[in-house]
């Protein structure tokens, strides 16, 4: 099946665990190309043309909680992209990691004290390939999610605010013990198809795509066998006194949100948290400093 990667990209994500289908012979030349990061600004200038053509015969695209457009990205922006795609992979590759945690910044979050929007797994030694990221992703205009597997190229060919990633390397035993939960069941048990971009951090009713990756942590980073559940990572992260960052959002603002957007609800949050204008959804900013706090050997590394 063939879907598209978030609100202004290539249709080339992968839902897990079918790979989808190519758009036309040139796609996975191009896929290829671009896994490659020979030479990045000429090699991005010289696909900026092509994508752009392509990005523009796209079905329902796929996105991390973004508002929904339909025109493609600019041969520029591709380039932009594909040069910050380009850093990242060269930073994990000199991390020494085998798997990490690797945010974007895909929208404006400064009013509410943040900076990237959006997380996902990226692991070096991936079936689909060297240094995959495996991410929840929202179908646009929907109130549904499913997991994909992508390329460090197709992740940030999206509609970004910001040219910058962060990259979270947690340490040896953190990171051996995220190896065996994304290999096993865990990414599919744990992922609930229910989207709400702003989904309460202690209720199994929806997810948002930060969530996701968040409970996979807990599983990670609990005992073996503690956490098998989404009941039993949520638990677990009460128990580590997990902080997500609330987010106060106004009366006016929620009830616009419900009205017009398929993917927003707040029913899932406690009655008199809402009514006040306190949600506490998981946050990208919140989740990385979760990590860091729990994880001493846990490293920083930024691409821009």
């Amino acid at each position: 099946m063939m879907a598209c990667h978030a609100a202004r990209a290539v249709c080339v994500a992968l839902p897990l665990p079918q790979a989808a289908a190519s758009t036309a012979g040139a796609l996975p030349r191009l896929r290829a190309a671009v896994a490659t990061f020979g030479a990045a600004a000429a090699l991005a200038t010289l696909l900026a043309t092509s994508l752009a053509t392509l990005l523009a015969t796209t079905a329902v695209p796929a996105h991390a909680g973004q508002v929904c457009r339909d025109e493609p990205l600019s041969a520029a922006e591709v380039v932009k992209s594909m040069e910050l795609a380009k850093k990242t992979y060269e930073a994990l590759e000199a991390s020494g990691a085998r798997v990490a945690l690797v945010a974007r910044a895909g929208q404006d979050l400064s009013k509410y004290r943040q900076t990237y929007s959006h997380i996902g797994i990226v692991l070096r030694d991936h079936p689909a390939g060297r240094w995959t990221v495996v991410h929840e992703l929202n179908a646009c205009g929907t109130a549904s999610s499913d997991l994909y597997n992508e390329g460090i190229g197709n992740f940030f060919l999206t509609d970004l605010y910001r040219y910058e990633a962060r990259i979270l390397v947690p340490g040896p035993e953190l990171q051996a013990r995220l190896v065996q939960v994304m290999a096993g069941r865990a990414p599919r048990r744990l992922h609930e198809p229910r989207y709400n971009m702003l989904s309460y951090v202690y209720s199994t009713r929806y997810q948002n795509s930060n969530q996701w990756v968040l409970e996979l942590l807990a599983s990670a980073g609990a005992a073996p066998g503690q956490v098998e559940t989404r009941l039993e990572a949520q638990a677990w992260l009460k128990a580590q006194r997990y902080d997500p960052a609330t987010v106060e959002i106004p009366a006016a603002v929620r009830l616009g949100a419900r009205m017009f957007r398929a993917n927003v609800a707040f029913d899932d949050h406690p009655f008199d948290r809402r009514m006040a204008g306190h949600i506490d959804t998981v946050n990208a900013d919140a989740l990385l400093r979760f990590v860091q706090a729990r994880d001493p050997q846990a490293r920083v590394l930024s691409a821009e």
